[in-house]
């Protein structure tokens, strides 16, 4: 039988790696939840809008949450594998920097389709 005290920060790191995992998957549904809003209810309900910027904009934020997705499951293994070997899995800072930059380009992007769509 191992050490109970590292048995036991296992199993607390592996339920930490979960309701990450689960973070992820809330960010993702919370992303395709905007695209539905920016880009079909918003257009919809907007009189005299032009409609393409919404949509561009919704569907930016749907890529976004396919991604949040995507990488959270990536990201769950890596934790996995890594712990299996009894090593560390930092983030990527590449990963971290296209995910600030898309969220920031959208959040701009949708800032402005709400001031000058018309």
């Amino acid at each position: 039988m191992g050490d109970p005290a590292l048995e036991d920060a296992m199993r607390r790191t592996r339920l930490a790696n979960e309701r990450t995992y689960l973070a992820w998957w809330r960010t993702g549904l919370t992303s395709l939840a905007v695209c539905v809003g920016v880009g079909k209810l918003v257009p919809g309900v907007a009189k005299h809008a032009t409609r393409w910027p919404y949509e561009l904009v919704g569907a930016g934020f749907g890529i976004l949450g396919i991604a949040f997705l995507v990488v959270g499951y990536l990201r769950v293994r890596a934790v996995e594998d890594a712990l299996e070997q009894k090593r560390f899995a930092p983030l990527s800072d590449r990963l971290s920097l296209a995910l600030v930059v898309a969220g920031a380009l959208l959040g701009a992007a949708l800032v402005l389709t709400v001031l000058i769509g018309r």
